[in-house]
């Protein structure tokens, strides 16, 4: 047998018991690895001294220096190198030892040439070899995938594709596959087109008259995903506001720890920005009929609610979904100082019968402050960085602690997200009077044009959008794909600024097919 890769990999082999080892290390060579064999310690250090290896093999008990103290000096050394304990002990306190000082792995003598040639491959070739499956798999199923997009129709074709396209795009990351990444994101620019198609042709039908062919929509997020879970004591119901399905999945491991995870799909109403999309959550109400429930809200027109009155929303709502009374509580938090005045209190709330409501702002924040910082523009250039950040963030963060904290209590939490963010490359001009509202990916005015109609949806009634109605004159445009919102006197200045940016509004996979993720305690 012969081990794939291209050069020879090194491998020092410490062990006062080197005439043992002839069956081992003549496995090891005729599968191409080139072995050096020392008889303690000392000697392995010396040697380390003056030659690159690319895994060792160390025996824990050896004259002179223990295994357990030359793998402390190799980790103070050279922290990457792969190391594999061999040691006759079974005992835990020996192997809790040896991961404890980072060992990768551990095999207790007697050992057979095949489990240590197991071992070491998978630490020195492993990472090739699942290179090597997933380019595979993905040159059999690409195929498959461009199919189902040219005959792709309503909502559920296309949110299984788009939810598979994130998912390769999770995997050929990890395996730094760049050429296949690249066909992939060509892909991507079919689905995201005929996305906005199915979704301009649809969505007067959706949101009038829902059925079988439709998605499940904002405002059916607490009836079909969190009504289960209320006949609990306690529930937990998180908010990630702006948070795009690829960095959801990104962060599901660290999830994955403490919950089973069910995770559904749903569409975000447009437009696809908090006002509109986050108070549908929580009031279970399309922007029309919350205007004219709560008119005194709504007063200064479609945007000036500005969900400050998502807690009475929530708690109305939930009230509604139980058919009595529940004590709720609801936190909006946006810095680490509100994180951890939440934690404090959230242990009282999950302890009390209660369902509990927090709004978290990091990933809106940094994806709106891309767009403000040069220091954020270069540290989330594109999707790939932005869910690196996005994971930086969660593993450290109070949302992960109100987690585990629902863990510990044996709370199930809906996770969820109000929308998502598409990053943005194209143009389009639009000509508008001062009245006009001021997001990039969606318009609301008298006279609207634009100069590229087939950029946006467009509609002169707000009924089709579900929308609070305005003048006689006003129209509604919403921009689909990849565009924004451009004005012809400043044209210029906001192609420079807003190009490349990560905006939300639109109509696209990235803002509209979301998580809504039912999570039980392990």
């Amino acid at each position: 047998m012969t081990r794939p890769g291209a050069g020879a990999d090194r491998i020092l082999w410490v062990d006062d018991e080197a005439d043992l080892l002839k069956p081992h290390l003549m496995r090891l060579r005729q599968a191409g690895y080139v072995v050096d064999t020392v008889m303690n310690g000392n000697d392995a250090l010396e040697l380390l001294r003056t030659r690159s290896f690319d895994l060792v093999l160390l025996d824990e008990q050896m004259p002179g220096l223990r295994g357990i103290e030359v793998l402390k000096e190799l980790r103070r050394r050279a922290p990457r190198l792969p190391v594999v304990m061999v040691t006759k002990s079974e005992a835990d306190t020996t192997m809790h030892e040896a991961i404890g000082q980072r060992a990768d792995d551990y095999i207790v003598k007697p050992t057979s040439p095949r489990q240590v040639l197991s071992v070491v491959t998978r630490l020195l070739a492993g990472p090739a070899l699942r290179h090597e499956q997933i380019a595979r798999d993905f040159a059999r199923r690409f195929g498959e995938l461009r199919e189902q997009v040219a005959h792709a129709s309503g909502w559920k074709q296309w949110a299984e594709i788009y939810s598979e396209i994130v998912d390769w795009e999770l995997r050929l990351e990890e395996s730094n596959e760049a050429g296949l990444k690249e066909v992939l994101d060509a892909l991507m620019t079919d689905v995201r087109r005929g996305f906005c198609d199915m979704v301009v042709g649809r969505y007067e039908e959706w949101v009038h008259e829902g059925g079988e062919a439709g998605p499940p929509l904002s405002v059916d997020v607490l009836p079909r995903f969190l009504a289960p879970a209320l006949e609990d004591p306690s529930v937990l119901l998180i908010i990630m506001d702006c948070m795009r399905l690829d960095q959801w999945r990104a962060i599901v491991p660290q999830i994955s720890e403490f919950f089973e995870v069910e995770e559904a799909l749903y569409a975000s109403i447009l437009p696809t920005a908090t006002p509109f999309s986050r108070n549908a959550i929580f009031s279970g109400l399309f922007p029309d009929e919350l205007a004219e429930r709560y008119e005194d809200w709504w007063e200064g027109g479609a945007e000036s609610g500005y969900n400050s009155f998502e807690d009475e929303l929530f708690q109305r709502h939930v009230q509604d979904l139980c058919g009595t009374s529940i004590h709720t509580h609801y936190e909006k938090i946006f810095s680490s100082e509100e994180g951890g005045a939440m934690l404090g209190r959230l242990v009282g709330y999950l302890s009390e019968g209660s369902a509990t409501a927090l709004v978290f702002g990091f990933v809106d924040l940094l994806t709106h402050g891309r767009s403000e910082s040069k220091l954020l523009w270069e540290m989330a250039r594109d999707a790939s960085a932005l869910r690196g950040l996005t994971v930086s963030w969660f593993e450290r963060s109070a949302a992960l602690e109100a987690l585990k904290e629902a863990a510990r209590h044996g709370v199930r939490v809906l996770f969820t997200t109000d929308h998502g963010s598409v990053h943005c490359h194209r143009s389009a001009t639009v000509y508008a009077k001062r009245d006009a509202t001021a997001n990039l990916r969606y318009k609301f005015g008298d006279d609207l044009r634009v100069e590229n109609p087939s950029a946006v949806l467009s509609a002169s009634d707000a009924d089709v959008l579900r929308l609070p109605p305005g003048s006689l004159k006003t129209n509604y445009m919403v921009c689909r794909d990849d565009y924004f919102f451009v004005y012809p006197t400043k044209l210029r200045e906001y192609q420079q600024r807003y190009r490349d940016s990560f905006l939300h509004g639109g109509i696209s996979p990235e803002e509209m097919i979301l998580p809504a993720a039912l999570l039980t305690p392990r």
